[in-house]
């Protein structure tokens, strides 16, 4: 049975049949991408949302997402669109072109647009759109962001990140037992990601930190120190790292993370980070 080389699920496919990612389908001897140009969000945001807060500060950017994803986070803010189990399809969107796109980010160029990102659900899983779109929107002489859960194969990763000028990727916990068993997803795989991505562009980092899960100060301790190994040597490009609040979201109803605690951690992680932020607090 085919499989599937875009991420760590590598989904067996029958003639027909669409990935755990809902975005990806064996069709006609090959896989297709079924959500190429099918917008479901696009608006104009701060480039702090992303969150980048070192990469052209005080911007904005037009943010664009379809649908799928490859995780199954059960706190999914975005879960209507990132896997719907069959309605996502059924929400509503239109088809943009590449060029199209990049037309759109140029014409709020006077509103402080500098490009366009891919956000909102996992661009990855859509990969070649993020290809083609970048391309124009370079053309048009605009960057390019990347907000992803960096859970992809080293093919898609290698094809992806020359396109890219700014990424933020979550680092969503430093333990394999959180990752395959919560999220479904390859903290490894994740972490070769940002690792190659901070090799050639701007990066920023984000942990959701979420109470009973990946909340220990020991754990904080391992990814800023992980995160400090790849920024030595990059002098002002160093990796900045988010910390992020959790709140109750899809299935998950474990009360939100404490402020102080989103505070305290970002205090452990500053022993090693230059820039560290809190967010959602």
């Amino acid at each position: 049975m085919p499989k599937c080389d875009v991420c760590h699920n590598e989904c067996n496919l029958e003639e027909g049949v669409v990935g755990l990612c809902r975005a990806r389908k064996y069709e006609n001897g090959g896989f297709k991408c079924v959500n190429y140009g099918l917008v479901t969000s696009i608006a104009l945001d701060p480039i702090e949302k992303k969150p980048l807060n070192r990469f052209f500060p005080g911007s904005n950017i037009i943010s664009v997402g379809s649908f799928g994803c490859n995780l199954r986070c059960p706190f999914c803010q975005n879960h209507e669109i990132s896997y719907g189990f069959g309605q996502e399809y059924n929400m509503g969107y239109r088809y943009i072109s590449a060029e199209e796109l990049a037309d759109i980010a140029k014409e709020y160029s006077d509103r402080g647009n500098i490009g366009v990102a891919f956000t909102y659900n996992e661009p990855l899983i859509g990969y070649e759109y993020v290809i083609d779109a970048s391309k124009e929107v370079h053309k048009a002489g605009m960057k390019t962001v990347l907000v992803s859960n960096g859970c992809v194969s080293e093919r898609v990763r290698d094809l992806v990140l020359p396109h890219i000028d700014a990424m933020n990727i979550d680092l969503k916990g430093f333990t394999d037992a959180y990752y395959s068993d919560v999220l479904r997803g390859n903290r490894r795989l994740v972490m070769s990601f940002i690792e190659a991505a901070a090799a050639i562009c701007h990066v920023e980092v984000t942990t959701l930190v979420v109470p009973g899960f990946n909340d220990s100060e020991r754990e904080m301790e391992q990814i800023a120190s992980w995160l400090a190994g790849l920024n030595r040597g990059r002098g002002k490009e160093n990796v900045a790292l988010h910390i992020s609040r959790y709140f109750p979201r899809f299935k998950m109803d474990v009360p939100a993370t404490d402020v102080r605690l989103v505070y305290r951690l970002a205090d452990v992680a500053r022993k090693h980070l230059d820039y560290v932020y809190e967010g959602n607090c």
